[in-house]
Formats: structure tokens, sequence, C-alpha cells
């Protein structure tokens, strides 16, 4: 899913999160958003997402760009997973049940997601009694449950451990590449950009100071700010 900011502002009473963001997400590709603390990151996630609406400017969503929000083509994972009470498994199901999917049909996503990500040992667990690594896999997994179109995530491996942050980015690849899902990524790691996202845009002050490809944007910038940040001359 191609996804296209036009002139999109957000102002909170005296404070511009973003100013005047013009930007292009091609369908298929693995987008890294960087920039540091109050750069307007989750912000902007959460605009295109359709959580918080833009005080400016328009998102278009699609292959022939349109208004209006395709929230069942849409999915988000936060930095701090939100479960229901429930088991892992009922908690992945949910999207499907909505979406009126058979018996048969959930059962089998359920068995390829459970399998892939590792948590057939947590299947019937209580999601409250689950270790922030797996609660992490099955928030991504009731994420994925659905093919979405468009993948959204804020820092979602901020809070685990290097071993599972290995299986979620190999899952996260996957699925990019096997499945054209589009895919937009907040991190600090810029490791993990440059493992993951094949562009990257970096935001500063609300706004976009470089995007491009991520292997020279992250090597080689062009611009001062970029090359301050990723160099670390600043670290807020």
């Amino acid at each position: 899913m191609n996804i296209k900011l036009n002139h999109i502002t957000k102002r909170y009473e005296e404070r511009t999160a973003l100013n005047n963001v013009d930007l292009l997400i091609r369908k298929g590709s693995f987008c890294g958003i960087i920039g540091p603390n109050g750069a307007g990151k989750s912000t902007l996630l959460n605009i295109i997402a359709g959580l918080v609406p833009p005080t400016e400017g328009s998102v278009l969503y699609g292959e022939e760009p349109k208004e209006g929000i395709p929230y069942r083509e849409i999915t988000m994972v936060f930095q701090s997973p939100y479960l229901i009470r429930t088991t892992a498994e009922k908690n992945i199901a949910y999207p499907l049940k909505l979406r009126n999917w058979s018996e048969n049909q959930i059962s089998d996503r359920l068995d390829q997601l459970i399998t892939e990500l590792g948590l057939s040992e947590q299947r019937k667990q209580k999601a409250w009694t689950l270790s922030a690594g797996e609660m992490q896999k099955v928030a991504l997994a009731r994420a994925l449950s659905f093919h979405p179109k468009l993948l959204l995530l804020d820092e979602p491996t901020a809070n685990i451990d290097p071993a599972t942050t290995e299986e979620l980015e190999k899952m996260l690849l996957k699925i990019n590449r096997e499945e054209g899902t589009t895919i937009l990524l907040i991190t600090h790691n810029l490791a993990q950009a440059n493992r993951l996202c094949d562009t990257t845009v970096f935001l500063y002050d609300g706004s976009v100071v470089e995007s491009g490809d991520s292997a020279k944007l992250l090597k080689s910038p062009e611009q001062k700010l970029t090359q301050q940040f990723i160099q670390g001359e600043w670290l807020t």
C-alpha cells in the first residue's frame, strides 16, 4: 500500500509536533523512521494509523491514492503491547473473528503464526502471565493474522531481549518480502534500521530533514543534522 503525506502539520496548543511534512512511502517498502526524542516520530505514525487527526494536510492511501483511512487493512504494534485479558491464542484470533473468518481458517492461521513465532508452549497461557518478549510476539502475531497491507511499528523491540528481537526481525523481513506488506518502523536502533529497512526517514523538530536509501543515508548522509544524529553528537 502506497502512503502519501501532503503538508501534514500537527499542533498541540502552542507546540508544533509536525510541521508541513510531505512524504511518499511506496508499496512494499520497509521504511525506518529515526530521529531524536520529540522529533514527531510517534505523532507521524499515529496520524497514518488514524489514531490522531492532523491539524492541516492529508494522508492518501493505496495505489490509486484516496482519502479515508482503510482501517481493515492497517495494523499497529506498540512498544508496550496492549493485549486482551484472555489467552495468547485468543488474542491472535481476535482480528480474524472480527473479519468473520471461518473456524477452520482461524485454526490454520493460528497454527502457522504460533509455529513461526515459537509460541506453542504459550498458546493457552493467559496474556498477563507472559514475559515481555512473549507478549510482543503475541502482539505481532495478532497484527499479522489477517495479512495487513500496512504494518506500523512503534519501537516494538525496545523492551525485549536480543534473541527475541532477532526472532521478530526475521518475521518482519519474511512478511515484507513474501507478502509485500508495507512496513513503517520507528526505531532508535540505527543498526536495526540498517538491517531491516530499505528506506529511512530522518525527522527532527517535526520536519523531514532527509530521506532515502537506508544504506546511503545511514552511512553517508547529506545533511549536517543527520550526520550529527548518526554520529551521536546529541542523545535526546
